[in-house]
């Protein structure tokens, strides 16, 4: 199965480790750490043009999608209980 994150880009559900609001990484230092060296190692993608809304974190990158964490966490929900 595969959750669309925004603009052209999509992920198999099984890569998935989480989905956050983007708030959280200005509210906690250990996930401002975790953003610098996921950016250091050149493992983040922004998803579009558009303001950034929720960090999808992935076995491989860290992504900044335009969808709200919410809306991502329903799909990522409505694939598990299919």
């Amino acid at each position: 199965m595969f959750i669309h994150l925004g603009g052209e880009k999509i992920i198999r559900a099984s890569e998935l480790i989480a989905i956050f609001d983007l708030s959280i990484e200005k509210s906690s230092k250990i996930s401002k750490q975790f953003i610098t060296h996921a950016i250091r190692d050149k493992k983040v993608e922004l998803i579009g043009e558009e303001e950034s809304k929720s960090l999808v974190v992935t076995q491989s990158k860290v992504y900044y999608s335009p969808i709200s964490s919410m809306t991502l966490k329903k799909r990522a929900h409505q694939l598990l209980t299919n």
